[in-house]
């Protein structure tokens, strides 16, 4: 029987695939090359769900997501979180002695910083570091490495050499799981989330007002962030994350409290809280 498909950014082996493998093992991966893509893949039945990156631990959020994800037609049902362990791969028995270059994508490099140096390794940025792997695999070159997760090193035939090689422990990606057709029956056993975009109207202290129904309600934001509409200075919409469910009175009170000093509202997801939330 055929498996559902869930779309994902970049190529097989990416920390994007390791969140669909995670979060959907019912599913098959579907590569593509842009964010665009995964949702039109979903949008057009190609794909049952959509995998997309939404901000990272170190280097805060993915650009671009948050301006696509009001456009574009799909509901947050899911999330999931991946932490991001560095291996260093290389081809069949090479040894770390003989890597001089590692390859990876531009974010990645910085973050095994210490252990490059450490081996006299230079690094090169990629634009993909799973679409590095495979470009080692293919070249057979034996001085060069690349950094990506562990299973791009078994989907491309590559040894794995050093392992959890980052600086830093605490690197972490959120995901959000995209469907076509939102999902609010659930309510998940470490509670809900319910992610929404607004535009605040025109007049003083507007978002200051907007935000006071959640406090005076007791509803906990865990993420307000803004960013431009149309490419205007003046035209700002926010994008935020609050503790629970559109049903719950609490929620209920403070959306109606939102949206009588916005110009716009739309809730983008109510999902459940994954287990690395807390």
């Amino acid at each position: 029987m055929t498996k559902p498909k869930i779309a994902f950014q970049g190529e097989l082996g990416a920390y994007s695939h390791e969140a669909c493998r995670d979060a959907r093992p019912d599913h098959d991966p579907l590569p593509c090359a842009t964010f665009e893509e995964c949702i039109d893949a979903v949008l057009d039945g190609t794909a049952e769900l959509a995998m997309l990156p939404v901000e990272n631990s170190t280097y805060g959020r993915v650009a671009d997501i948050h301006s696509l994800l009001p456009k574009s037609g799909l509901h947050i049902v899911d999330e999931a979180f991946v932490r991001v362990r560095i291996s260093l791969m290389a081809l069949p028995g090479v040894k770390l002695s003989e890597i001089d270059r590692v390859r990876a994508h531009l974010v990645l490099l910085p973050q095994a910083r210490t252990f490059l140096r450490k081996h006299s390794i230079a690094g090169e940025a990629a634009a993909d570091s799973a679409g590095a792997a495979a470009e080692l695999a293919e070249s057979g070159n034996r001085r060069e490495g690349v950094l990506a997760s562990e299973i791009a090193a078994g989907i491309y035939g590559l040894d794995v050499l050093a392992r959890d090689i980052e600086d830093h422990g605490h690197n972490t990606t959120r995901f959000l799981v995209m469907s076509r057709e939102p999902d609010h029956r659930r309510r998940g056993d470490r509670g809900m989330v319910t992610t929404f975009v607004f535009e605040v109207r025109n007049i003083p202290a507007a978002l200051y007002k907007a935000m006071g129904g959640f406090a005076t309600n007791g509803v906990n934001m865990t993420k307000l962030e803004s960013y431009m509409v149309g490419g205007s200075f003046t035209a700002t919409q926010f994008y935020a994350d609050i503790e629970g469910h559109p049903d719950d009175p609490n929620v209920r009170l403070a959306l109606d409290e939102l949206r009588y000093f916005t110009q716009m509202v739309e809730v983008l997801g109510v999902y459940p809280a994954a287990q690395l939330r807390h």
